[in-house]
């Protein structure tokens, strides 16, 4: 089981989102269920006895509006298609807070998302085949760039998508 620190995207940015995985789920391409967010962190567990400290900690952070503006990939054995956000100077403030009051609390930290590591995006697809790649890009021919303010904060489980939402 992993546990992740997710940063969940207002209504109006979120309902964008959606909009674009809807263009491809009608092209064929596997979607993810879940809310829009960006993962600001992972690891095996953040156990629920730091929890409270760790939402007081993150309630004092001073959150970035995010511009959602880069169509890519996420390079794994099998890829995904993300909006990645332009970094700036306040996001990776921002970052780096979070993963100030996440130190010593989080069982097994991955290093995909630690500051230095971490490339800030929202997932579009699920995973996908290389070969279903292009097909996928050319359903999103045309992407706006997305203003999206943080809404909520949550713990999810990336096993069950289970969130246990730590700021609203």
């Amino acid at each position: 089981m992993a546990e992740a620190l997710d940063f969940f995207l207002d209504d109006s940015s979120a309902g964008e989102i959606m909009g674009l995985r809807a263009r491809l789920a009608l092209a064929g391409v596997p979607v993810p269920a879940s809310a829009p967010s960006v993962r600001f962190a992972r690891g095996a567990a953040i156990p629920a006895k730091v929890r409270g400290k760790l939402a007081e900690d993150l309630r004092l952070l001073v959150l970035p509006e995010l511009w959602l503006a880069v169509l890519g990939t996420i390079l794994t054995a099998e890829p995904r298609l993300v909006l990645g956000a332009v970094v700036d100077t306040e996001l990776l403030a921002a970052h780096s807070g979070v993963h100030d009051a996440l130190a010593g609390r989080v069982r097994e930290p991955s290093s995909r998302y630690l500051p230095g590591s971490w490339l800030p995006h929202c997932a579009l697809t699920r995973e996908l085949g290389a070969a279903a790649v292009p097909s996928a890009l050319e359903s999103l021919a045309e992407v706006r760039p997305i203003r999206a303010k943080v809404a909520s904060i949550g713990i999810t489980d990336t096993r069950t998508g289970q969130v246990t939402r730590l700021i609203r």
